[in-house]
């Protein structure tokens, strides 16, 4: 089954949006077993849209069409199917008391022009998943290529071919279309093409190597699974995310996937070593709170060049991991986050991990922190200073941090951010991370904990914003390595 994905809007032409919702889908359909060889982009026009529609049904069994749904005039998706379609639009009351509901309960009044996106074409079915205002649609179409779709109860032109398509409408907005995708439209793509046998795909979520230095690292293994065919292995660059190593297996059943899933990574983990951070969904963060918190630790954070990165990362994922949404802590074999739930993780449900940060943009809170009781802070010894942007500077921010938010592990990350304060010893770019634990005996099932501290120098490309994001996972990392006991 050829599946095609249409994304409406015409901000998304105009480079004011992303589109992250095609690039998902795609991603979805294939890890689904769908084909999928078109993507088109097409922006808030009827004809445009009803043009790029009609070639979709003429070239694939399967469109999805993303986007359009709103309440406004221009929001004009559910007009054109029902033009393809050939169908009349009307009211379907279930929606509207759906909507009506919606905004009763925020106690707000609901605007007459809301009521458009319950107008739905004759011949549709709602999607039963509707988390937002915007319904989707599933639309059975009988297409004859190159002339349009059959009415339901008519004759199709003498000889014309007629062939079975199906469109899906499904919002724009992200976690209202993943909903729909993956509670309605996945499943009905799948049984609609006799896709019987089932693919399961694990992450494993990479730092401190290049995507070419890994398929480098894997060349050998990569040539074996291509003779093989199953599983298969794909890299996926992710920015400040690392690089993603893909396995994705086909197997009879679930049970069946995860096994030679779990194979791989038995295969792969080896040659990877210490670049592997986390798996699937978990990130830098969840796997450094885990590792603090399995050894009762908590961290404060003393930031300059990141404003504040490091702590909204470290918060955001300690309220998720605390709300069961994110995990942290996977172990191999684990059959990907909703399987994994209530397995060997974490309890977070206790005193936080994270402490708090400190954000020492202006140069006097920068100078209060490292005089402040500088014999427990500076490495250089009772009042000396060292100057903020070195490893000494790090090392000083990273020991105040742990005091002054009175948590056993601090990080702090400084760095040369601006030409002016360039050398040639320290060109821009060159971020000092440091890392300083506290020494904690052992009790009950939590081992003992030697004090340490340590320092690094690196080189960072980019402009600011690019070493501002790279400073604060690389300094993640740092203490996810020296958790591990690898640095």
């Amino acid at each position: 089954m050829k599946t095609e994905i249409i994304a409406v809007g015409t901000e998304l032409l105009l480079g004011q949006i992303v589109d992250t919702n095609s690039s998902w889908m795609g991603e979805q359909l294939a890890l689904a077993g769908i084909d999928s060889h078109y993507q088109t982009k097409v922006g808030d026009n009827f004809d445009r849209i009803d043009a790029s529609l009609r070639l979709a049904l003429d070239r694939s069994d399967a469109v999805i069409v993303c986007g359009g749904l709103g309440p406004t005039q221009d929001d004009i998706t559910r007009e054109v199917l029902a033009t393809v379609m050939d169908a009349e639009l009307v009211l379907d009351e279930q929606i509207a008391q759906r909507i009506r509901a919606m905004f009763a309960s925020r106690s707000r009044p609901m605007p007459e022009n809301n009521l458009r996106q319950a107008m739905v074409p004759t011949g549709t079915t709602p999607i039963p998943q509707q988390p937002g205002t915007a319904p989707g649609l599933v639309a059975p179409i009988r297409w004859v290529p190159g002339v349009g779709a059959v009415p339901p109860g008519a004759a199709p032109p003498d000889g014309a071919e007629v062939l079975d398509r199906v469109v899906y409408v499904v919002p724009g907005v992200p976690y209202e279309m993943r909903e729909m995708l993956n509670g309605t439209v996945l499943g009905d793509l799948q049984r609609r093409a006799g896709v019987s046998a089932t693919i399961e795909s694990r992450v494993l979520r990479t730092w401190g190597q290049s995507e070419s230095g890994l398929a480098e690292m894997l060349a050998g293994r990569i040539d074996e699974l291509d003779e093989a065919g199953n599983p298969t292995l794909a890299f996926l660059a992710s920015g400040i995310e690392g690089i993603k190593v893909r396995i994705t297996a086909k197997g009879a059943d679930s049970a069946e996937a995860w096994r030679l899933i779990e194979a791989e990574q038995a295969v792969l983990e080896p040659l990877l070593g210490d670049l592997v951070f986390a798996y699937d969904d978990d990130t830098m963060e969840t796997a450094v709170l885990a590792e603090l918190s399995r050894l009762g630790l908590t961290l404060g954070v003393a930031e300059t060049i990141t404003g504040g990165r490091m702590a909204n990362r470290l918060s955001s994922a300690e309220a998720a991991m605390r709300a069961g949404t994110a995990l942290g802590g996977a172990k191999l074999g684990d059959p990907g986050l909703a399987a994994a739930a209530g397995g060997d993780h974490p309890d977070l449900s206790g005193p936080r991990t994270f402490a708090g940060g400190i954000v020492a943009r202006s140069e006097h809170l920068a100078e209060y922190l490292l005089h402040a009781g500088s014999s427990e802070v500076s490495p250089l010894g009772d009042d000396l200073v060292p100057p903020l942007a070195s490893t000494a500077g790090a090392q000083a921010l990273a020991r105040a941090a742990r005091l002054r938010t009175s948590a056993s592990v601090g990080l702090a990350v400084t760095a040369v951010e601006d030409q002016a304060s360039a050398t040639a010893e320290h060109p821009f770019g060159t971020a000092f991370l440091a890392v300083s634990i506290a020494a904690q005996p052992a009790h009950g099932d939590v081992p003992a904990v030697a004090h340490r501290d340590k320092a690094d120098e690196i080189r960072l490309p980019g402009d600011r914003e690019r070493l501002a994001d790279y400073s604060a996972i690389s300094a993640l990392n740092l203490l996810r390595l020296m958790l591990a006991g690898r640095r």
